[in-house]
């Protein structure tokens, strides 16, 4: 600002900034946050492409008056209660933190980060308008999502660009691209899965690899996240040095009427108890990047107790990576590889 004259608005030192962004969590357990969010999360045509006239009247009056009192017990069953958030918020948080410390570590004060929720708090545009105040003139938007869906890192970019259009300055912009084949999230997937096993009283019989499920239609209109899983499952188990027998890939979360990519991990762990005899299983979930409602509460309680009540006696849950540090190592490598160009 040298040469700006007298009267120049004073302007913030550049900087490049990095956005996280996961998926959302409600502000609290209660009846009317529950609804608040699930009715944001639940009106987003890239989750329900359902047409408004036909999805709202069912949404408001159907949905949004039941479901927020069955959701909020889920997350009440989970709940940080030190911290007052949902752990999904805190490890978001820690995941931020540590990103930053290694940011920092490489490129001191040239790069800020922080973290956004697609639904929710704090909000994209929030963050985005934080960061412009901040100078950052160039911003890297990273979806926590190893794998793309359009209803994930889809609809998080969307949200990226929906604030983008609010700023009277836009920055330049980048987002990443799906990270589901990166040889370091690999390794991170593996030596969770290697830790695990090495620490367990007896070896799991197969390694249920489970991804949160989309209906079957959006992967024939041309969603790649069904390819993309599978993907990660062939080369998590080549890196471990596995057979066929020891792993197999499998699809939660079902939700409506519509029929959704199989096998459903409910039904299969079933199954595997009850047709192939299997007494010991473990369950990873890759396509999460932080532990949520969906691992903690759907696969440790619901899917465990599928596969216990099929004659299944010993099930092991293995955690998202969260802020292991192979995870951070990786997700931060991911981060500088797409900084090229505007700093190194």
């Amino acid at each position: 600002m040298t040469h700006a004259p007298a009267d120049h608005p004073s302007l913030p030192r550049e900087k490049i900034g990095v956005l996280l962004a996961n998926l959302g969590t409600p502000d609290n357990t209660d009846y009317w946050s529950m609804r608040r969010y699930l009715g944001e999360f639940l009106s987003d045509k890239r989750v329900i492409d359902t047409p408004s006239w036909k999805w709202q009247p069912i949404l408001q009056l159907i949905i949004l008056t039941k479901r927020p009192f069955s959701s909020g017990a889920a997350y009440r069953s989970i709940w940080n209660h030190e911290r007052d958030e949902s752990p999904l918020m805190t490890i978001t948080k820690d995941q931020s933190t540590a990103i930053a410390a290694a940011m920092k570590a490489r490129y001191g004060d040239a790069v800020m980060v922080d973290f956004s929720m697609r639904y929710g708090n704090p909000s994209t545009q929030s963050k985005v308008r934080e960061m412009v105040a901040a100078g950052c003139t160039k911003i890297l938007f990273v979806p926590l999502y190893p794998q793309y869906a359009g209803a994930t890192s889809g609809t998080a970019n969307d949200a990226f660009f929906r604030a983008l259009m609010q700023e009277k300055w836009q920055p330049a912009a980048r987002t990443i691209a799906p990270y589901f084949d990166h040889p370091d999230y690999i390794d991170a997937l593996a030596e969770s899965v290697e830790r695990t096993y090495s620490t367990a009283a007896s070896r799991p019989e197969i390694l249920v690899v489970s991804y949160h499920g989309m209906p079957i239609r959006y992967r024939t209109e041309g969603d790649p996240y069904y390819c993309q899983c599978r993907k990660t499952t062939r080369l998590l188990q080549a890196r471990l040095g596995w057979d066929d027998t020891e792993i197999t890939s499998t699809f939660q979360s079902v939700f409506g009427p519509e029929e959704w990519l199989k096998p459903y991990t409910v039904k299969e762990v079933a199954r595997l108890a009850r047709e192939d005899g299997k007494k010991h299983i473990a369950v990873i979930a890759p396509a999460f990047a932080a532990d949520c409602i969906e691992t903690l509460e759907e696969i440790n309680e619901e899917i465990r107790e599928s596969f216990e009540e099929a004659g299944g006696q010993d099930f092991t849950y293995i955690p998202c990576l969260n802020d292991d540090p192979a995870h951070i190592a990786a997700l931060s490598t991911v981060i500088q590889e797409n900084l090229q160009g505007w700093i190194d």
